[in-house]
């Protein structure tokens, strides 16, 4: 099986049965938009990490940046400084509203890439993080996020598709025995076998939380696990049996090349 039909039917095995999905009372798909504004501001306050430093490697002298899969602005605002003109593109409008409140001058483009890609005009830099896990045909979006970079595309993901960490939750509380792949090196497999010639680093973000509380973490896992309010109890004592409450260092990959 070649590397981009691989990666495919990986994700496809994540599939959440139907009958699972009918006993949930919300999707298990979004999460607030204000969880990726609190990663966003965190990320202004202190920029770093690989992904940041090769970024601003290509706009010593400062440029355009286009980036895909947006959510808040975590991956292209704490560039600012060093940015002539952002254009991000999202499927969530809710997600660009909150991007629009942290940088008003943004372009901001609402829809699924590479269809949006035509509406798009190229950019010096091209940012794209934690969306790869999202996109089954890998390779025509990256080569679309290639053909609008000038100078470079920066990507970064989780070293592992990022719901695996849930998995003994699913196994516990469902009976369902989930995936455990595809992987970053899995996408760099895609990536090579389209031409493209991807650099990586492998590095581990510190131990941080995306919530305020615990109890905003239990419900944004209980989204997750689809389960439906009654069984939230259940929850909460296996997240405290789990220490789900302790944060965890994550292994990051970023991944870059030059168009």
């Amino acid at each position: 099986m070649n590397a981009a039909a691989h990666w495919r039917e990986a994700l496809a095995d994540w599939a959440i049965p139907q009958e699972i999905l009918d006993g949930a009372d919300s999707m298990p798909w979004t999460l607030p938009p204000d969880v990726f504004a609190r990663r966003t501001r965190r990320q202004l306050a202190h920029p770093t990490g690989p992904s940041y430093a090769r970024a601003t490697q290509v706009l010593h002298r400062p440029g355009s940046v286009l980036d895909v899969g947006a959510g808040a602005g975590a991956a292209s605002l704490p560039l600012a400084t060093r940015t002539t003109e952002l254009t991000a593109v999202d499927e969530s409008a809710g997600m660009l509203a909150a991007l629009a409140t942290l940088a008003p001058g943004a372009r901001l483009v609402t829809g699924r890439w590479p269809d949006v890609a035509p509406e798009v005009p190229p950019a010096d830099l091209v940012v794209c993080h934690h969306v790869f896990y999202n996109v089954p045909d890998l390779a025509e979006f990256a080569l679309a996020l290639t053909d609008h970079a000038r100078r470079r595309v920066v990507v970064e993901l989780t070293g592992h598709h990022p719901l695996a960490v849930l998995n003994a939750y699913f196994e516990r509380l469902h009976g369902l025995s989930r995936p455990k792949g595809p992987t970053a090196a899995d996408a760099v497999a895609v990536l090579r076998q389209a031409g493209l010639a991807p650099k990586t680093q492998r590095w581990l973000r510190p131990a941080i939380t995306e919530y305020e509380t615990f109890d905003e973490l239990v419900d944004a896992t209980r989204r997750r696990l689809c389960l439906p309010a009654a069984r939230r109890d259940e929850l909460v004592a296996l997240m405290r049996e789990y220490r789900a409450d302790v944060p965890q260092p994550r292994e990051l990959t970023t991944l870059w090349w030059e168009p």
